[in-house]
């Protein structure tokens, strides 16, 4: 008996309509989900998140357990292709990366510094999704800036409860972002009024 592929969220259990592990041939699709519910107190339909693995079965396993939040999802299938995702500027950018550690081409944990190093995508939530559970990987994912961890094989309902605190975090951080905006804004115009006046 075959032991059950570490890098596999399901061991054991094929994804939804899947029938391979792999497809290196993929390298990014892209998918509204349909659930309507778990909205909480703000608003889901806007948000976009990214799901990056190398495993099919894994994207695949994720993108149904996201099917009950009313996001849109992005799919990749190795770290080069996240980034050129999230640099992508006919893409929107994503609210909440969901990130595989091992990966070919280029690891999690380089993807999850390389985006925390950036301006402009530093302040994206990366969620780790992974087999690793030696403290040394948890050190290594924590010094490359990433918000959060979840361990394969993934529970559905933690999944579900972590994205949505991610995303609620996001949310009000947006929020914030306008507020000030807006306050500075008004501060202006007061400004002006009192050199005028």
């Amino acid at each position: 008996m075959n032991p059950p592929d570490q890098d596999n969220i399901q061991p054991g259990s094929p994804a939804p309509g899947s029938d391979s592990s792999n497809n290196p041939g993929t390298t990014q699709t892209e998918t509204q989900t349909s659930g309507g519910g778990g909205a909480d107190d703000f608003d889901l339909s806007e948000s976009v998140i990214l799901v990056v693995d190398d495993n099919q079965q894994n994207v695949e396993l994720i993108q149904a357990y996201l099917d009950d939040l009313p996001c849109k999802v992005l799919t990749a299938y190795d770290g080069m292709d996240a980034i050129e995702i999230v640099e992508d500027a006919d893409k929107p950018t994503p609210d909440l990366i969901l990130l595989d550690v091992m990966m070919p081409r280029m690891s999690g944990f380089d993807v999850c510094r390389k985006l925390k190093d950036d301006p402009k995508t530093r302040t994206i939530p990366i969620m780790m999704v992974t087999a690793l559970n030696e403290l040394g990987d948890i050190e290594r994912g924590v010094e490359s800036g990433t918000d959060d961890f979840v361990t394969k094989p993934v529970n559905k309902l933690e999944l579900i409860t972590r994205v949505k605190s991610l995303l609620r975090v996001r949310h009000l951080k947006r929020e914030l972002d306008r507020t000030e905006a807006y306050i500075r804004d008004i501060e202006r115009i007061e400004g002006r009024d009192n050199t005028n006046g």
